[in-house]
C-alpha cells in the first residue's frame, strides 16, 4: 500500500539542538532499519545540525518557529485574551 514507518523524536528545549543529537537520532533509525524520521524541537537547530552523512535515512528537521505556524493556524496550544490576541496556552503543554 506504500505505507512507511516514520520515527519521531521531539525535544522540548530552550537551547539549540546540535548535530550530535541529530546524528544520534539517525543512528537510532539505522538500528531500527528505518529510512524516515522527523525530529522537532521547540527551540531551533544549529547550523551544522542538518549536515549528515547518512543519505539512506531521510530526516526532516522542524524547529519551534516552523512548529508554531500550523499550531497558530489550527488554534492548537494557544488561547485568546479579551482583545482576541493570541498567546501560548502553557497548560496545553503541561507535562503528563
Amino acid at each position: 500500500m506504500g505505507l512507511d514507518l516514520i520515527y519521531l523524536q521531539a525535544k522540548r528545549w530552550q537551547n539549540p539542538v546540535g548535530r550530535p543529537h541529530v546524528q544520534n537520532f539517525v543512528g537510532s533509525l539505522v538500528g531500527k532499519s528505518a529510512h524516515k524520521g522527523v525530529m522537532l524541537t521547540t527551540s531551533r537547530f544549529t547550523e551544522d545540525a542538518s549536515t549528515r552523512e547518512a543519505p539512506s535515512q531521510k530526516v526532516v528537521l522542524i524547529d519551534g518557529e516552523e512548529l508554531a505556524e500550523p499550531m497558530i493556524e489550527f488554534d492548537v496550544g494557544e488561547s485568546h485574551d479579551d482583545l482576541h490576541r493570541q498567546k501560548l496556552d502553557t497548560d496545553y503543554f503541561e507535562e503528563v
